[in-house]
């Protein structure tokens, strides 16, 4: 009889023929949209398609403004929607007289039977609580949670671990309060890339400062977990939402000064952490094949699934990064993985 393997993946999940032909078209329009369009590091000479402001060569516009162009539709990413049904809340920091800015959405049907504390993507530089509300009120509605979004501080004005710490002060927050102040316990976590990194780093730190706590369930969403970079997003060739000089500049703005070695400490990335005996919550990973964090989907979840942990991994044939946070009606398949995520929270409340 042949040698079977211990570890099995659905290869026909890689294959270039498992694309559909309207993924590959919407990646492309992607990349031709990013042809030539500003980063948050530096604006180049250039019309963004979804805006008419001329944008002048060579001119440093940095982060905070960068996020005020996002907002107002001035890059090639459409405009965020905020939705009236969003809530607006803070839940209080480690220092007094700070309060962290949070979102919430409650279900539109009937009592939230859980809280899913959600954390936002962004390269840890971009975005907020508030720019989600599509995919946040499709999530509460769906699996009949309540969902807050944190407003951790963003670099490089704040840079590591100030955001990160913000996670752990709403965590614990949650985890101490969450009933008496909205009706139902904390039982959820997760986020999309850089929220996924911060998912896993708050999981971590609960485990030691709140051990008799356990978590229902995690969504990880095409997260960093190796900060020191694995070979996709090193060698990523694509233009498509998220590239290795991305990656490059977030970092540098995220850790600056901190060595190749420094990034290596399970502190900073999620995937050096000796999981040995730790109880670790049930894990649904979600990736696409065209982002440039397939490496790091993989590489985690398994090392998750070797601790007895239950593992859920999703792979989703050509799709770019952070596809589920995209509109439904842009790109097919978006209400798939969004289904997938709240059957998950379902069973598991």
């Amino acid at each position: 009889m042949p040698i079977q393997s211990d570890l099995n993946i659905d290869v026909a999940k890689f294959k270039p023929e498992a694309v559909l032909q309207s993924t590959t078209d919407f990646n492309n329009a992607v990349i031709r949209m990013m042809e030539g369009a500003p980063r948050w590091y530096e604006v180049k000479t250039g019309i963004p398609q979804s805006s008419g402001n001329k944008i002048l060569i060579g001119v440093k516009v940095g982060a905070a403004k960068y996020r005020e162009m996002r907002r107002n539709g001035e890059t090639p990413f459409p405009k965020p929607t905020y939705l009236e049904s969003g809530i607006n809340i803070t839940i209080p920091s480690r220092e007094p007289g700070r309060d962290i800015p949070c979102r919430m959405f409650m279900p539109e049907k009937g009592e939230a039977k859980g809280i899913y504390m959600h954390t936002h993507g962004g390269g840890w530089v971009l975005q907020s609580e508030k720019d989600q509300d599509p995919l946040l009120k499709a999530t509460a509605d769906g699996a009949n949670v309540a969902v807050i979004s944190i407003g951790y501080r963003l670099a490089p004005e704040d840079p590591f671990p100030r955001g990160i710490e913000d996670c752990f002060d709403a965590a614990e927050y949650l985890v101490d309060h969450a009933v008496a102040k909205f009706g139902a316990p904390l039982k959820f976590m997760g986020g999309e890339s850089a929220g996924g990194h911060l998912t896993l780093l708050t999981v971590f730190h609960l485990l030691e400062t709140r051990p008799n706590f356990h978590l229902s369930g995690l969504l990880l969403n095409c997260g960093v977990y190796d900060m020191s970079f694995l070979p996709t997003t090193r060698h990523f060739p694509k233009d498509l939402i998220l590239t290795p000089d991305i990656m490059d500049h977030y970092i540098q703005a995220f850790l600056p000064g901190m060595s190749l070695e420094g990034r290596k400490s399970p502190c900073v990335s999620p995937y050096y952490k000796d999981l040995t005996g730790l109880e670790l919550p049930s894990a649904l990973f979600i990736c696409g094949t065209e982002d440039c964090l397939l490496d790091d989907t993989m590489a985690m979840s398994i090392k998750w699934q070797m601790t007895g942990a239950e593992t859920i991994v999703k792979i989703w044939s050509g799709y770019p990064h952070a596809f589920m946070v995209f509109p439904p009606q842009k790109l097919p398949g978006v209400s798939e993985v969004r289904q997938v995520m709240n059957e998950y929270l379902l069973e598991r409340l």
